[in-house]
């Protein structure tokens, strides 16, 4: 497991433009080695090599708030941009990211199910598919 931060600044390696502002904080937002490794291969499957995973929360789903997903090829200003493992990156808006702060995020490779798996700490109750929580 790798500890992220958010991207330091625009230009070389964020896919930015120069001048673009990046807010540069310490995130707790963690990365395992196994969503390491499939948002790799999912970013360059798509033809993103400095793209990454857009996670969000909106509002819905069985306990009030759900996680969504979205390949894209490079953050959106204003974006906190996590680095993991494997040169992995995620995008978080900000609103979005009060929610994940101190998240763990992996990925399940079993036989009986495969999915990112979320370990929130903010989350006070979780649905039984996972994918929904509560604050």
């Amino acid at each position: 497991m790798v500890g992220v931060r958010a991207a330091a600044r625009a230009g070389a390696g964020t896919g930015l433009r120069e001048g673009t502002r990046v807010r540069r904080i310490l995130t707790m937002f963690q990365i395992t080695e196994n969503a390491g490794k499939l948002i790799r291969k999912m970013t360059q499957k798509n033809g993103f090599t400095g793209g990454g995973l857009r996670i969000g929360i909106k509002a819905g789903g069985c306990s009030g708030l759900s996680y969504v997903f979205a390949w894209e090829p490079e953050p959106k200003p204003g974006d906190i941009v996590c680095d993991g493992p494997d040169g992995a990156r995620v995008f978080v808006d900000k609103k979005s990211y009060k929610f994940i702060d101190g998240t763990t995020l992996d990925y399940d490779t079993s036989l009986v199910s495969k999915g990112f798996l979320f370990d929130n700490p903010n989350a006070k109750g979780t649905c039984g598919c996972g994918t929904s929580f509560s604050v």
